[in-house]
């Protein structure tokens, strides 16, 4: 059997057992193709790969320059390659058992304030009343605060949001059920501002007669709606308007701040988790640097023998 015909089953199980989006199939390709083409090279295949062939393929990534995230990324995509060969049979062993992965450093996630979510938000809701303006340009811009207000109050992923149906901009629920990655649903709170927004907006979408179908945000797109490079491309334009600078500015780090902000006002970890739809506490504790300076106040503040309290 060939290597092409090895990753082909895999991917299939990926997409058939797992329910994975195409984005992460696709990345799931790539770094395989990457690694069956440094097999080829060395005249190797899955089947009989060895540890010092996947040290091979780890220290060439290393060479090529590629940060210790996405190294150990793809040695990710290669373990659960390897282990789903050996589970299923097509190989002997799994070779990736001994192999480490890159040692990375922590990276925090970029964060914007409460102020400077207020001032995007304030940019955008003005950007509504810019006059003289068509149609058409207002309702981009009521389309954008709708973008912001729901992304901000529900820390969405930018995929789920920008393929919401137009019933989330109807429902009398102060909640929305979202089917995120693996096909998982989750309940995701709505705020009171976010509900008006989108009915808002919905009112000026039914108003275009061109603008039919099932979706909360159409587009002349393949999938009919709105894609997350055209969100993050006129999310960057209200930030430069808002005096923010662009590239520390994208729909995924208003997710990141979503979190954040809860976390740093007191909600617990596992709720943060649960809204956010990770599937494992590790992916969110990445937002733990939030958790050490409360906790780092609340002992400053609330300790009788701190210096502070006395």
């Amino acid at each position: 059997m060939t290597g092409a015909r090895h990753a082909g089953l895999f991917m299939d199980m990926l997409a058939a057992e797992r329910g994975a989006s195409k984005n992460t199939l696709d990345a799931y390709r790539r770094d395989l193709e990457d690694y069956l083409h440094y097999l080829a090279e060395i005249r190797s295949t899955p089947d009989t790969a060895d540890a010092a062939a996947l040290r091979g393929f780890m220290a060439g990534l290393e060479e090529r320059g590629l940060k210790a995230s996405s190294a150990a990324r793809r040695l990710s995509a290669v373990r659960q390659f390897h282990k789903f060969l050996y589970v299923e049979g097509y190989a002997p062993q799994d070779p990736t058992a001994a192999v480490s992965a890159p040692k990375r450093g922590r990276v925090l996630p970029k964060v914007l304030s409460v102020d400077q979510v207020d001032r995007l938000l304030q940019t955008a809701q003005a950007a509504m009343t810019v006059t003289p303006q068509s149609p058409g340009e207002h309702l981009r811009a009521a389309r954008m605060v709708c973008l912001l207000e729901l992304l901000y109050a529900t820390g969405l992923r930018v995929s789920e949001l920008v393929a919401l149906p137009r019933s989330a901009a109807r429902t009398r629920e102060r909640f929305l059920v979202v089917r995120g990655k693996g096909a998982k649903e989750r309940l995701v709170p709505l705020t009171e501002a976010a509900r008006e927004r989108a009915r808002e907006y919905l009112a000026l979408l039914e108003q275009d007669k061109k603008a039919t179908g099932p979706w909360l945000f159409p587009a002349d797109s393949a999938s009919g709606h709105l894609t997350r490079q055209a969100f993050a491309r006129d999310l960057k334009d209200v930030a430069a308007a808002a005096g923010l600078r662009s590239d520390t500015v994208s729909p995924h780090v208003l997710r990141h701040a979503f979190a954040s902000h809860l976390l740093q006002n007191g909600a617990d970890l596992r709720i943060v988790q649960e809204l956010l739809g990770h599937s494992d506490i590790s992916t969110t504790q990445i937002y733990t640097h939030v958790l050490d300076e409360r906790l780092k106040s609340m002992v400053r503040d609330l300790h009788p023998l701190s210096d502070e309290s006395r």
